[in-house]
């Protein structure tokens, strides 16, 4: 059966950080699609500047996390900013680890988790000036490429998409893990 993986993003996110995992995945054999707030298209930030558009294939209200096999966070500032003010947007993040299902955040994405109330004893990475805003929720902040914390995928920004990507898709290849925590 093949695996379906939600994307959530807004409008803001870091283009390369929804890009290339989609790619990825989608090379892997994945059925990925983006979920967001609102219908139509949302916009990318790249390089300083808004940049193109992406098709949103399923809203908040339409999706539950039972539906997915596992769930990506892009970050960019202007989008995880949005998402941890938005009360259906952290229900969906907490349902994935409570169905202990593969979550990956990049970059500033690491804010909605940090607001779902998720991130307590996990060893993570993140973009460096929210690596506070992590330690003071309970992260056990890691300044590394990667960090892989029981089906919960880190990385620190845009540089380090590969080794986000291949970790990434091995978790969800292996699926559940019972040791992943909410």
């Amino acid at each position: 059966m093949k695996k379906r993986i939600a994307i959530l993003a807004t409008d803001g996110f870091e283009e390369s950080e929804l890009k290339s995992p989609k790619d990825a995945m989608e090379k892997e054999g994945f059925q990925v699609e983006i979920v967001s707030l609102k219908s139509g298209n949302i916009k990318s930030w790249a390089d300083g500047n808004w940049s193109s558009e992406y098709k949103v294939d399923k809203t908040l209200n339409e999706v539950s996390a039972k539906d997915y096999n596992a769930l990506v966070l892009p970050g960019g500032v202007i989008n995880p900013d949005k998402l941890r003010r938005e009360e259906d947007a952290l229900t969906f993040v907490r349902d994935f680890f409570k169905q202990k299902k593969p979550v990956a955040a990049i970059c500033h994405a690491s804010w909605t988790l940090i607001e779902a109330d998720v991130v307590k004893g996990r060893k993570m990475t993140s973009f460096n000036s929210i690596k506070t805003d992590l330690v003071n929720a309970g992260a056990l902040w890691e300044d590394k490429e990667v960090v892989v914390d029981e089906a919960l995928v880190t990385s620190r920004n845009p540089d380090d998409l590969p080794a986000f990507n291949a970790k990434l898709i091995e978790e969800i290849n292996e699926g559940k893990h019972d040791l992943q925590h909410a």
